[in-house]
């Protein structure tokens, strides 16, 4: 019996579209990443992008678990000498609602070429709109 590996063109893209409102941010991030790469797929191939587009809305209003919020520490470094900047959930949500729904999405695929074209198929907003009608997105449930 052969391994079936799905040809480029056998490959079915759909939309999805996740609302976070209330929802934990890290569970949102991992559906999300889960529909990105394709596992909820029986085709699934681990070095093919066979998964579909995400659209997340109301990423602003996305809670932390605990006192996350306060504590939660981001880092960026400008790769100069004392470049390490640090920065708290609430400032990074302050300043860029949809940024850190992107990094804990980007957190959970993988980190080589194909992570880095899987995750242009994430869509953030940082409200309830959203501009990607025309592709008519299914709703993903999210189950508590």
């Amino acid at each position: 019996m052969k391994t079936f590996i799905p040809k480029i063109n056998e490959i079915e893209k759909k939309w999805y579209l996740i609302d976070a409102e209330g929802k934990v941010l890290g569970r949102v991030a991992a559906e999300a990443a889960k529909i990105l790469r394709g596992k909820h797929k029986p085709i699934f191939t681990p070095f093919m992008d066979c998964g579909d587009h995400v659209i997340i809305i109301n990423a602003e209003k996305a809670i932390l678990t605990g006192n996350k919020t306060e504590q939660k520490k981001y880092y960026r470094h400008s790769g100069y000498k004392g470049g390490l900047r640090e920065f708290t959930y609430e400032q990074i949500v302050a300043k860029h609602p949809t940024r850190a729904m992107e990094l804990a999405v980007w957190g959970m695929l993988p980190h080589n070429r194909l992570g880095r074209k899987i995750v242009k198929h994430l869509k953030v907003y940082a409200g309830s709109e959203h501009k990607h009608h025309a592709q008519n997105p299914e709703i993903w449930e999210i189950k508590d």
